[in-house]
């Protein structure tokens, strides 16, 4: 039995959580945080470091790096090098400052939608054009449609790929096989592949994720991977990760891009959670994983159960849940405004993601069994009550 408690209720209302931050009847589902309490052997760091009481200027102690690089060594099968690794404030400033120093304006940024929704704006508020590559959906399973992504990476305006590696929201693990034909059409369209890894810690227990940059030289040499603690620990407030880069050329270009946007340099608090939540932060991540996939398992059995025109989008990784609501219409967004006008359920409308996320919405279930019981009754109600409008 695990000797953390994910059931302990938290009262994260009233205290400027942008997840929380609704109406008293209102149950949010909807952001990627989780409603549990940071591993003790964080919170302890932290307090620590608070302790202290003066919170100057920091610098990255070699400690940081040995952080991740036994992390990933040990958990995950590949060996970086302290020289590969960046500190960066955050997983989204990273790829907004790789997307600016990597390309130039009018290029374009593939991205394989449905996609995490800040990639759009990451690619457009920087003035360059999006190119979808929509996965393939068939029969409730994503894969990815190699001829619509050669044909898009082909394009020679296309410099930059934006990996989502485990793929939010859909919770797909991409195997070794499907990365390295992914890397081999990259290097022979001289495109670049940024892999957004955040979600990699967050994997159904006995499965396992592949980093990009482990798979083979190829992979290796073209590819910028960006890491974190703060989606597995809950500390995405600490705004703390990092960029790694095999290649010294290309990594160069991405020192230079962080160093000249000035999201390179780490809060007082940044590291020390970094290096607790990776040395120590094991056995409560585990523990996590278990608590949260077994949500993510007794949600396809409720809805399978208990709303028919709703279909649970198997995943083995990450805490978000992918509806399809297709069977209710075309597009989900009116439903969810409904979910949350008549119940109070709160989930993300899956036209965020892309056109082709439309038809879905998007659950968070990192939280207490009862939280989630009570998301489930309220789907389930309002589910009911929109098929009779």
């Amino acid at each position: 039995m695990s000797t953390f408690d994910f059931n302990e209720k938290v009262d994260r209302r009233h205290s400027d959580c942008a997840k929380w931050n609704v109406e008293e009847n209102e149950l949010p589902m909807w952001i990627a945080d989780m409603d549990f309490k940071a591993a003790p052997a964080i919170q302890k760091a932290l307090a620590a470091r608070l302790q202290h009481g003066v919170f100057g200027y920091s610098e990255i102690p070699d400690a940081w790096a040995d952080a991740y690089i036994n992390w990933w060594r040990d958990r995950h099968g590949y060996t970086m090098q302290s020289e590969w690794l960046m500190f960066v404030t955050g997983v989204v400033p990273a790829i907004s400052s790789v997307v600016r120093k990597l390309t130039t304006p009018g290029e374009r940024v593939l991205i394989q939608t449905p996609v995490y929704n800040i990639f759009f704006n990451s690619i457009v508020n920087n003035g360059r054009f999006i190119s979808e590559s929509p996965l393939s959906y068939k029969n409730g399973v994503y894969e990815i449609d190699f001829d619509d992504l050669e044909e898009k990476l082909s394009d020679k305006q296309t410099s930059l790929m934006i990996l989502c590696n485990p793929h939010n929201p859909v919770g797909k693990l991409w195997d070794k096989a499907t990365l390295a034909r992914i890397g081999a059409l990259c290097k022979k369209y001289h495109v670049t592949v940024l892999s957004d890894e955040i979600h990699c810690d967050i994997t159904a227990p006995n499965k396992e994720y592949v980093p990009f940059a482990s798979v083979d030289d190829t992979c290796r040499e073209i590819s910028v991977t960006c890491i974190a603690p703060t989606k597995a620990f809950n500390i995405a407030g600490l705004q703390t990760a990092c960029i790694s880069v095999p290649d010294p050329v290309l990594r160069h270009k991405v020192w230079r891009g962080i160093n000249t946007d000035e999201v390179a340099e780490p809060n007082a608090f940044a590291v020390d959670a970094t290096v607790a939540a990776f040395t120590e932060g094991g056995a409560w991540l585990d523990a996590m994983r278990a608590h949260v996939f077994e949500n993510r398992h007794i949600v396809e059995e409720y809805i399978a159960k208990n709303i028919p025109g709703i279909h649970v989008v198997k995943g083995d990784a990450t805490y978000l849940v992918w509806l399809d609501c297709s069977a209710l219409g075309k597009d989900a967004t009116p439903f969810a405004e409904f979910l949350r006008k008549e119940t109070g359920l709160f989930v993300s409308s899956g036209g965020y993601y892309g056109e082709c996320g439309k038809a879905f919405l998007r659950m968070n279930v990192a939280c207490t069994r009862d939280t989630l019981m009570d998301g489930l009754a309220r789907l389930k109600r309002g589910t009911e009550l929109y098929q009779k409008k």
